[in-house]
């Protein structure tokens, strides 16, 4: 499938494009305080909505899975997180609107559809606060005090299915644990525990010696171990593993690209990482046989914007 230039119609920089899940709508964000819904097909793409609401830069767009209604979650630099509901065809109203931190939020992640309608957000006022819808319509909220207290800039839900579930025995309870990334540097990983969250590794994950721009928690299809990616501004993207559960996290680093990485993302079978840089252009990647990860030769080179999160 050759590429297609989208004309989103924003004002300003975009930081962010995300594609629902039928594969036929792209959300944007952008510094321009709006959101646009683009419709695509393989030839075209039109323009069907633009939502406005924000104070200030969208920073991230995440939509929900389709079994909870049309819902499409943003944050912005000026603290708000927006849930947007659309009623009838490119009709958006806002659902939602959460006003939990007290500085800019920079990630917005939906959890896996197992675990319910529940959206993790990461600020920079160091917390990360998680939305759980109730049945009548109300929210509850946990929150992750001083997650990363110079500042949350990424989130990302672990898979629902436990490593190795597949290949084993008996039905096991959804995992419900997110990773984060933050300005000091570290990733870190959470596990709810009795309706709280407490870190999940010890000690933090430490090779960045930069902030840590984004992380990517793997689709793990079963497979009997955990894998995170993330990407740095110091240049580096770092493949991090753990086998089983209480075993401690291996980093090992995929590249260094010499430009900071602004953005990862894991193909749905979780065996290829699509990196986004600072020279423009994204590649994709892939584990060989013998552990080392590859680039994948592909005929076309992107230049899609640089989704720098400027707080």
């Amino acid at each position: 499938m050759p590429s297609q230039k989208i004309e989103t119609g924003h004002q300003d920089v975009v930081h962010d494009v995300a594609m629902d899940y039928y594969g036929k709508r792209v959300a944007t964000a952008s510094s321009d305080h709006s959101i646009k819904i683009t419709g695509v097909s393989n030839t075209s793409s039109q323009q069907l909505a633009t939502l406005t609401g924000h104070q200030g830069p969208v920073w991230q767009v995440a939509w929900a899975h389709p079994k909870f209604g049309s819902l499409l979650a943003s944050c912005s630099y000026d603290g708000q997180v927006i849930i947007w509901k659309e009623g009838n065809p490119n009709e958006w109203t806002q659902a939602h609107v959460f006003n939990d931190h007290k500085s800019s939020v920079n990630s917005v992640a939906w959890a896996p559809h197992e675990l319910g309608l529940c959206l993790a957000c990461g600020s920079s006022d160091g917390n990360i606060s998680v939305f759980t819808a109730r049945p009548d319509g109300g929210w509850d909220t946990s929150r992750i005090d001083q997650a990363h207290p110079v500042g949350v800039t990424s989130v990302s839900w672990a898979p629902s299915t436990a490593p190795g579930a597949l290949v084993g025995s008996g039905l096991l309870d959804p995992v419900q644990k997110l990773c984060s990334g933050g300005c000091d540097n570290t990733v870190k990983v959470w596990k709810l525990y009795n309706g709280t969250w407490k870190m999940d590794c010890f000690p933090a994950l430490q090779m960045h010696t930069d902030w840590v721009r984004d992380v990517a928690w793997a689709p793990n299809l079963g497979l009997p171990k955990s894998t995170i990616a993330s990407a740095s501004q110091d240049g580096k993207v770092i493949i991090w593993t753990v086998a089983k559960e209480g075993d401690q996290w291996e980093g090992k680093v995929l590249n260094d690209f010499k430009t900071p990485v602004w953005r990862v993302s894991w193909s749905l079978t979780g065996n290829i990482l699509a990196v986004a840089d600072g020279n423009n252009s994204v590649t994709l990647w892939k584990e060989a046989v013998d552990g080392e990860w590859q680039q994948v030769v592909i005929d076309y080179y992107s230049t899609c914007g640089t989704m720098m999160l400027q707080k």
